[in-house]
């Protein structure tokens, strides 16, 4: 369908909340105003309704290619659009991990054949590629990623030079995953010795601690401000690595950003008890004031983007005992719904939900027309209903894994449908898949 109008929407865009009804044609956003009479080839009530600007998620691993009997990006998509995530960008450490121009060039084709959602996928960094690297092309790839701190596949970059090279002659926006990995090791051999072999989760933020975040994250600064490097630290899980951000420039102005993540803003290491690996990430979920703090971040704007890092694995995977889990799991479907959760505990405004799900993505990226209700721009889309109760069960499901940390929980919003560049993805449990998204472009 070449045109939907929107009839009735309660709009929640750039700050404000007001009625209006929108007029999308061709993809794009063609008219917003009070009342439209206008035909079009799809009407939909949204009395009601809350109307957002879908949401761009900037961290997820959508497992393809190389380890599908995890997730594809054809099934992570679909998790994501039900979700409300209209966008994503997707990084490097599949199998082989993306770091030569052609296994980028060989994901960008599966995206555009499979992806459900827009889509871009990051270059990886490793201690031996920069040549590949700096002939990305900053038109359609959203960035440059260094793994800080890792042990997947052969991407940790800890080579002083190489980093050096790479902050100081890479245009782009650097995204890292900040983990000091001697600190983790010394952590993991002292657990070992007074625990011996069989570690529990609890275990986990203490192994992967706060120091090994900090020493990794303020290293990533210090090599961004020498260099006036484009710098983005993903997923902060600490109260003391807030502190290395500022809130006194306009988010377009800042050459340093930060990333907060749906578990590190929702779980404590109280719930490790509960939950176990099912809440295993790296970095590891700390404590209740490590996640206060991060919330205090975010509304204050020394952390920009509120995203997932929904990187999931099987249930035999996660049900191995502590130490041969692997981290990660699922949040696509859900990031939303647990953020309006928040909104209606009074611990975050919805207008600001928007803005870091949303705009600031957009802005932190300089996304092509995406991010935001506008005349002109792409129609990415998410309409939710704020009184619709949503339990989490194994049925709902949409991830591959099928499993979710938030199993068993309700809700207390639904996402009903979801636009996707104009087109109708997701509407009331339902897909129409004639479509898929498009290729994210950058200014």
């Amino acid at each position: 369908m070449s045109s939907i109008l929107i009839k009735s929407a309660t709009l929640v865009n750039e700050g404000k909340t007001f009625q209006a009804d929108v007029f999308i044609k061709n993809g794009f956003i063609e008219q917003i105003n009070e009342a439209i009479e206008r035909k079009a080839d799809l009407e939909i009530n949204a009395e009601g309704l809350h109307l957002l600007p879908g949401c761009i998620d900037d961290q997820v691993h959508f497992r393809e290619p190389g380890l599908t009997h995890k997730a594809t990006i054809y099934s992570e998509s679909r998790a994501a659009v039900a979700g409300g995530i209209t966008s994503f960008m997707e990084m490097p450490n599949t199998v082989p991990n993306t770091v030569t121009q052609q296994l980028l060039a060989d994901k960008y084709a599966i995206g555009a054949k499979h992806s459900l959602a827009n889509y871009s996928f990051f270059m990886g960094a490793t201690n031996t590629n920069l040549e590949e690297v700096l002939v990305t092309n900053a038109r359609d790839v959203c960035g440059i990623k260094v793994f800080m701190g890792s042990s997947t596949g052969n991407m940790l970059v800890d080579d002083e030079k190489t980093l050096e090279a790479l902050f100081s002659s890479t245009p782009m926006l650097i995204a890292t995953h900040c983990e000091d990995e001697g600190t983790i090791r010394n952590n993991l051999e002292i657990f070992k010795a007074k625990y011996g072999e069989h570690l529990e989760p609890w275990m986990h933020p203490l192994i992967r601690s706060a120091e090994a975040c900090y020493k990794s994250s303020s290293r990533a600064v210090t090599l961004a401000k020498k260099h006036n490097t484009r710098l983005h630290v993903l997923h902060i899980s600490t109260a003391i690595e807030t502190s290395l951000f500022e809130n006194t420039l306009p988010l377009h102005e800042k050459r340093i950003t930060a990333e907060a993540c749906i578990h590190h803003l929702w779980f404590s290491d109280q719930d490790y008890a509960a939950k176990g690996n099912w809440i295993k990430w790296n970095p590891a979920i700390k404590t209740v004031t490590d996640r206060d703090a991060i919330l205090q971040a975010v509304l204050d704007n020394r952390i920009d983007i509120i995203a997932t890092d929904h990187a999931p694995h099987t249930i035999e995977e996660k049900s191995q005992d502590y130490s041969h889990a692997p981290s990660g799991g699922p949040l696509v479907q859900h990031a939303l719904t647990a953020m309006l959760d928040l909104v209606k505990e009074g611990k975050i405004q919805l207008e600001k939900v928007v803005e870091k799900m949303a705009h600031h993505p957009a802005i932190c990226f300089n996304v092509k027309k995406r991010g935001f209700i506008r005349e002109g721009y792409w129609a990415d889309l998410v309409l939710v209903d704020l009184n619709k109760s949503n339990q989490v069960t194994k049925s709902n499901l949409l991830s591959q894994c099928q499993w979710s940390p938030f199993e068993g929980h309700t809700f207390g919003s639904s996402v009903t449908h979801t636009i996707v560049s104009g087109h109708l993805a997701y509407d009331q449990g339902n897909f129409n898949e004639l479509k898929m998204g498009e290729r994210l472009l950058f200014n």
